[in-house]
């Protein structure tokens, strides 16, 4: 979005945003100066912060595949972000046209974008805050779509890790697995780099000298505290690369036939570690 005047009047154009950040790094064009400046600074750190970016993509897609090649017709995705290639909708419906997916963000700028997207009455967009639920599930475009009745796919792709222990997103995950059907799934990736310490707590000072809430680091142990009650799907939670790697990529051609992913996605160290959980089925 080069374009400010197209912009929402309550959008501060002067603050970084962690997902206009994000699109940057994807190489995407929907950020500000402020974004940027931000984000080659973290590259400063990292510079493999694009590459880490895409294996977080690459996973967010084949878990889609994954879902919907297992039956799942029903996908609920918190904190999207910006939209770019491969979304989750186009995944799902590449395999099963009847797909219903639900965006939720609570950055207007990423609702305005994702709400472009919808061409059926398949995909809904709600801004809203994952910090707050309730206000999610009880949506109306939520249950427009989602039947929590029968199984959906929940979904929390590198986000939590922008939510504040004093936030609680294990509180935010539970509800979420509590209002989930049997033979449900959870799919979270999670910020974890445990052999770069260092450098993430530098990464982390970015993010707050840019009035942001920052990056919170968990452990392993933390994040698998998220999928309590469920059963972690091979080959559990590990680093993204590692998560069904597929040398078939969810990357879409013109003749809307899956492409291959590049191998330089997979060939650098994680700082993510991905896993899908299943709600067991009643006995």
């Amino acid at each position: 979005m080069t374009d400010h005047s197209r912009a929402p009047a309550r959008l501060d154009l002067s603050t970084p945003n962690v997902a206009r950040m994000y699109d940057y790094f994807l190489g995407g064009k929907d950020n500000f100066p402020a974004d940027r400046a931000a984000a080659e600074q973290v590259i400063g750190i990292v510079p493999q912060a694009p590459l880490i970016a895409r294996q977080n993509r690459a996973f967010l897609g084949r878990a889609v595949r994954f879902l919907a090649e297992t039956g799942i017709r029903q996908f609920l995705d918190v904190g999207t972000g910006l939209p770019t290639q491969d979304n989750v909708h186009q995944v799902a419906q590449w395999v099963a046209p009847d797909a219903r997916v639900v965006y939720v963000d609570n950055d207007p700028v990423a609702c305005a974008h994702a709400r472009a997207l919808r061409r059926s009455g398949t995909v809904a967009v709600v801004e809203a805050d994952l910090r707050r639920p309730e206000d999610i599930l009880g949506h109306p475009e939520v249950h427009r779509l989602i039947d929590f009745e029968q199984p959906v796919a929940v979904l929390f792709v590198a986000v939590l890790h922008c939510i504040t222990d004093e936030d609680d997103p294990a509180r935010t995950v539970a509800r979420f697995r509590e209002a989930m059907a049997p033979d449900s799934y959870l799919v979270i990736s999670h910020f974890a780099p445990e052999d770069h310490t260092e450098a993430a707590e530098e990464v982390e000072g970015v993010y707050r000298q840019s009035g942001l809430t920052g990056v919170t680091l968990r452990s392993r142990k933390a994040i698998l505290g998220f999928f309590d009650g469920l059963d972690l799907v091979e080959p559990g939670l590990v680093a993204l690369p590692d998560w069904r790697p597929d040398p078939a990529a969810c990357d879409i051609t013109k003749k809307d036939k899956l492409a291959r992913w590049s191998t330089t996605y997979n060939a650098i160290p994680t700082w993510l570690l991905g896993g899908v959980g299943g709600k067991p089925s009643r006995t």
